[in-house]
């Protein structure tokens, strides 16, 4: 039987692509633990889940395992969201009866906009009932700030005899539709494929033009041949 947590009690956790996500959604999961309270965990994207690059997804993803790890009561993507921040905060603390919200100050953060003083000021009159706590978190270091892939692009991996491949251009044969995200500073086709089946996000691993783990592909789709 599933515990019944207090509700005049629930938590927030805002978290923004970085190294301190983590950190925060387990910030987070310590004070509702000991409150016995719901926890949320929100990020929000002006862009759609669909256009992310191989960094956000692998934030979302890395979220998403760790909030069923810690049994929190709702991870939130807000994707293609036009609002201003301010006001999709305040809607969620509403929807959710939010009483605390944990955001973090980092120079990588797109939270770091509520330690200043006009942000903070908006923020406090869309949401006047709840408790905030700002967490000072680790700055990145100057090569963490940037990702090691390129800019994703639209890529197709096809079969050839017993390998997959990956080529740019539509082919006139079977294929996986999906974005390569090519790794900074190599020559070769280096990096990772991401494509979609069955309304989840899949990866492989391209070396030199080929997928390096194919049995990945065999066990998504369950046959040879794509």
């Amino acid at each position: 039987m599933k515990h019944l947590k207090r509700m005049d009690e629930s938590i927030l956790v805002c978290v923004y692509y970085g190294l301190n996500g983590e950190r925060l959604i387990r910030r987070g999961h310590k004070l509702a633990t000991y409150l016995d309270c719901p926890l949320y965990i929100l990020t929000i994207d002006s862009k759609p889940v669909d256009a992310f690059d191989a960094e956000k997804s692998g934030y979302i993803e890395r979220w998403t395992d760790l909030c069923k790890e810690l049994e929190v009561e709702e991870f939130i993507v807000r994707d293609n969201e036009k609002q201003p921040t301010q006001k999709v905060i305040g809607e969620i603390a509403r929807e959710k009866n939010i009483t605390q919200i944990i955001v973090g100050q980092s120079a990588q953060s797109r939270w770091e906009e509520i330690t200043k003083g006009s942000f903070l000021n908006v923020l406090l009159k869309e949401v006047p009932f709840v408790d905030f706590h700002i967490v000072a978190v680790k700055r990145p270091l100057a090569d963490e700030e940037h990702g090691i892939f390129e800019k994703g692009v639209r890529a197709y991996v096809i079969q050839e005899l017993e390998n997959y491949k990956i080529v740019f251009t539509c082919p006139k044969s079977v294929s996986i539709e999906g974005i390569f995200f090519k790794e900074i500073g190599t020559d070769f086709d280096n990096g990772i494929f991401k494509f979609s089946y069955q309304n989840k996000m899949h990866e492989v691993r391209i070396k030199e033009g080929f997928v390096s783990n194919p049995h990945l592909i065999h066990s998504i789709y369950g046959v040879s041949n794509v």
